[in-house]
């Protein structure tokens, strides 16, 4: 049962990131924790953590045979950030685990709020590297990456923005961009928690086959609903909003006994 149910919480993931085009990964923690039963939540982090990288990695590959990612920049952004979410991992592990799901929990608020924000379509898909560009991602990379390895997520919901900001690219080319660093936030985070005997990793490889199955699924409701998609976005932020109240709760009362 605690495998299936670890390949069911996978797949959930899968299809939401699919279905929605981000934000699904911020619902590895609380299903490993309230789903599957993984009793520390550091643990849950550090195994969240390398199942978002290689979910992100394998994403990466779709995007780079369609040319929307741009590496130079999105290499800058995330080397930078790599040394912000070995940081952050750093001080995650330090804090209680309890008090780290409540910060955790108003995350998935501001996840799901940036959910409901329409997103800006301009930039310059002809964008290159130059060396204030790359000041501004280096910037923008380590604090996004310190957030990152911190609550051990993808942070897709600031590298996205990041990379806009700090390079002028399009949405279109940052969303593929930023799959680089999300797989480099994750798996720096995930070594980091590994060094420490944070994570699980056969619950990882079951959790990362259940998003490979769900991925599909989601991809195929995608294209048949995507007239739907704004509505699927909202329902999904939704959907965050309830996880991150139960979150509250939940951590609150733990915290009082």
């Amino acid at each position: 049962m605690h495998e299936l149910l670890a390949v069911l919480s996978g797949s959930l993931v899968g299809f939401s990131l699919a279905l929605t085009g981000g934000g699904g990964s911020i619902l590895a923690v609380p299903l490993l924790l309230y789903v599957v039963g993984v009793p520390s939540p550091h643990v849950a982090i550090g195994t969240s953590a390398l199942a978002v990288a290689a979910n992100a990695f394998v994403n990466l590959v779709g995007h780079a045979r369609a040319g929307t990612v741009k590496w130079r920049c999105a290499a800058v952004f995330a080397a930078a950030g790599s040394f912000g979410a070995a940081i952050g991992s750093t001080i995650g592990k330090l804090v209680d685990g309890q008090r780290l799901l409540l910060v955790f929990a108003f995350v998935m608020i501001a996840v799901g709020v940036a959910m409901l924000r329409p997103r800006a379509s301009g930039g310059n898909p002809a964008v290159r590297l130059t060396g204030p560009i790359a000041a501004r991602l280096a910037a923008v990379g380590m604090g996004a990456g310190t957030v990152s390895g911190f609550f051990g997520i993808g942070g897709g919901f600031l590298i996205v923005p990041g990379l806009m900001l700090g390079s002028g690219m399009p949405i279109l080319n940052a969303i593929g961009s930023s799959l680089v660093s999300v797989g480099v936030f994750g798996l720096t985070t995930a070594v980091n928690y590994a060094r420490s005997g944070l994570i699980d990793p056969r619950l990882a490889a079951e959790f990362i086959v259940g998003g490979a199955v769900g991925g599909v699924l989601g991809l195929k409701v995608a294209v048949r609903l995507a007239s739907h998609r704004r509505s699927l976005t909202l329902l999904f932020a939704g959907v965050i909003f309830a996880v991150a109240a139960y979150m509250l709760v939940h951590t609150a009362l733990t915290l009082r006994g």
